[in-house]
């Protein structure tokens, strides 16, 4: 060997890999990261579904109310909206209306037809299609529950008869009746 060149530096040994078994990891999901709540997916889901059966947006359904006004939403519901081929407007809006309504909705229909093309944004509908059915009453409009037939302490009943907000007066006679149970109870 020459004494004049220099040594080839000398090969480390290769790092030994840590076993598996020793790394711990954090756990994760197989798929698609976070759990979501239900709440978070059901707009989703029922967007999907809104648009396969010819809705672009579901929220013509849900603010229907809001649209047509109370007293058309009663007796009448929209089903679909069919565009023509390719297109996004000019579309075919079929309506289920209660048979006994029908004559007044048919009147009403070019402001129907307004109320929706203003709540879209631009002539999204040109046509009504009506069909008599069953209109499902919507949650909201079901009747309130029935008054508990327990009747309220005599005390708490004279007093609650002031009461001009029929809301607030069914509320505290509801809280007057559980006042009640309650000293039943005690005793």
């Amino acid at each position: 060997m020459e004494s004049g060149s220099p040594k080839p530096p000398a090969k480390k040994p290769p790092a030994k890999k840590p076993d598996a078994k020793k790394i711990v990891r954090p756990y994760e999901r197989p798929r698609g990261g976070e759990a979501r709540a239900v709440s978070d997916l059901v707009p989703q889901i029922g967007r999907a579904a809104f648009r396969r059966f010819g809705f672009v947006q579901s929220s013509v359904v849900s603010r229907w109310p809001e649209i047509v006004g109370e007293a058309h939403a009663r007796v009448c519901l929209p089903e679909a909206i069919r565009f023509p081929p390719g297109a996004k407007a000019d579309g075919i809006m079929d309506l289920v209306v209660l048979p006994a309504h029908a004559p007044l909705i048919q009147h009403v229909i070019p402001e129907i037809i307004d109320r929706v093309n203003r709540f879209f944004g631009y002539k999204a509908v040109a046509r009504v299609k009506m069909r008599q059915g069953v209109v499902k009453p919507d949650a909201a409009q079901k009747a309130a529950a029935p008054v508990s037939l327990k009747p309220i302490p005599l005390e708490l009943g004279e007093s609650l008869r002031d009461i001009g907000d029929p809301e607030l007066r069914t509320v505290l006679e509801s809280l007057a009746r559980s006042l009640g149970t309650d000293e039943d109870e005690r005793r």
